[in-house]
């Protein structure tokens, strides 16, 4: 789903940086409705991306956060594998680093999918094991909640030095202790990445005392495929659904007796669906009991349209909202373009209104 329209970025985003602030916005007045009070639209800005801390190891360097200065190691750059063979059942999480672990067990994944050795040109080896990247909050700030991420790469790579990693480092600032999952991708089905993203939001459940965080504040959000997994994950694998609904031989432990359940979505240039297709089935979406949700994409995005026709879909159903609209952005900015803000705002009063 996702690609990015290289020519002329470096000048866009100059443009929109001058004279512009992440707090410069214009609430929508095209709309009578009381449910539109949540939709911003406005210049986005690079003034509050951040760049790669000081204190994160060289391997998570990340460059500027800033779209006018991808390239191609950020986006097929891999983040370090769990050391040790540490999984999410045998090790005790640390808080004060950031720390990765397997989610499942060598050889007790639940899976559909016959990944063999003899098939080649996948971003993932045969052998891959989904895993979890923690990223505490910076000591001394107050903790608000939890967010599990999920980088976007049309389920073809997972392009978390452009997506998931600027944001974690943000969101850590403002008080969120950030998990970027790395699911599994082609030849995998979507369906056996949400069970990576439930049992990433179990550990972080069972372990909520440790992370300082209430049992029930916790948010997943996804960037373009990183989305619609996540999306996948609330239609169909969330709550109290595990491994055996997809996989008949799997046999539950532990971690499947925690519910998966997460109070807000986030959807990240991104919608409930299939890829490059959103869903617009009103009673698919009602099955689902979504939770608020999220949205922030940009006008020149060519999904456009099916955002809007999804957001307003959403809001009709009843569901809790909010938006921002980048004017000019196209598909695939990460954690630039100044929203950042909004979401952590948003999300601590949904946490605090649980």
């Amino acid at each position: 789903m996702r690609y990015f329209k290289k020519v002329g970025t470096m000048i866009l985003v100059s443009l929109l940086m001058v004279g512009c602030s992440s707090n410069d916005y214009s609430q929508s007045k095209d709309s009578q409705s009381s449910n539109q009070e949540n939709t911003i639209r406005r210049v986005g800005s690079s003034q509050d991306t951040l760049a790669t801390p000081d204190d994160f190891p060289q391997e998570y360097d990340y460059g500027s956060g800033k779209i006018s200065q991808w390239n191609s190691s950020n986006i097929n750059k891999r983040l370090p594998v769990p050391q040790n063979n540490e999984t999410v059942l045998d090790t005790q999480p640390d808080t004060t680093r950031i720390q990765s672990l397997y989610l499942w067990e060598e050889g007790k994944m639940p899976s559909i999918t016959d990944f063999t050795s003899d098939m080649t040109g996948y971003y993932d080896t045969y052998d891959f094991r989904p895993y979890v990247t923690s990223i505490p909050v910076r000591k001394g700030t107050d903790v608000k909640g939890a967010v599990v991420l999920l980088a976007g790469g049309a389920f073809r790579v997972r392009e978390n030095y452009i997506d998931t990693l600027p944001t974690a480092s943000h969101l850590r600032e403002l008080g969120f202790q950030t998990f970027i999952v790395d699911y599994r991708l082609r030849p995998y089905s979507q369906e056996e990445g949400a069970l990576d993203v439930a049992r990433a939001v179990r550990f972080i459940r069972k372990n909520a005392d440790i992370y300082n965080i209430a049992p029930d504040d916790i948010a997943v959000m996804g960037y373009s495929a990183g989305g619609i997994q996540a999306g996948e994950f609330f239609l169909n694998y969330d709550e109290d659904v595990n491994g055996r609904q997809l996989d008949s031989r799997y046999i539950p432990d532990e971690l499947d007796s925690i519910t998966a359940h997460a109070s807000a979505c986030g959807m990240i240039y991104s919608f409930y669906g299939r890829l490059s297709v959103a869903s617009l089935d009103e009673n698919e979406l009602k099955k689902g009991n979504l939770p608020p949700t999220f949205y922030c994409y940009g006008t020149e995005d060519p999904f456009y349209d099916q955002f809007e026709s999804q957001y307003d879909l959403i809001q009709e159903m009843g569901i809790s909202t909010n938006r921002i609209v980048l004017q000019d952005w196209p598909h695939g900015f990460g954690g630039d373009g100044g929203w950042i803000n909004d979401y952590a705002k948003w999300l601590g009063n949904i946490f605090s209104n649980l």
